[in-house]
């Protein structure tokens, strides 16, 4: 499956965002206008797959840029699942430039395997942090 993962909120469709978001268990009711404004205030990351590049993945990083960032709304479309598409996504965020050297939060309920092949750590049931190197630990 050819696929492409694309930077910025400005490259998405909200429409295609909320759909999304409506399969997860944590913003299946989050009004349009809230995904919107977070879309709008945060750095986002899209998954488009076929020819058509219909978007079959998300997520958005809420950051300082100087000590830490914060990993949210990861999704797949639940037809796609099973591909390496949120691995794909997460290996791409984690590239970044912009994040290396900050710590990373993330809240998840059931996906604990897939962010701790990217250093996180569970801290307690849902919350997981990533100390990366260069950052000294300070909030």
């Amino acid at each position: 499956m050819e696929y492409r993962i694309v930077d910025g909120g400005e490259h998405m469709q909200t429409a295609d965002i909320v759909r999304l978001l409506r399969t997860t268990y944590w913003a299946e009711k989050r009004p349009a206008e809230l995904i919107e404004r977070s879309v709008r205030n945060s750095a986002c990351y899209g998954v488009c797959a076929g020819e058509d590049e219909t978007l079959v993945g998300f997520a958005r990083v809420i950051s300082d840029y100087a000590t830490t960032y914060y990993l949210c709304d990861v999704v797949i479309d639940p037809a796609y699942r099973g591909r390496g598409l949120g691995k794909a996504l997460v290996s791409h965020i984690e590239s970044r430039p912009e994040y290396a050297g900050l710590r990373g939060f993330l809240i998840t309920r059931d996906a604990h395997g897939l962010y701790r092949k990217f250093g996180y750590e569970v801290v307690n049931d849902r919350f997981m942090s990533k100390t990366n190197k260069g950052n000294d630990g300070t909030c």
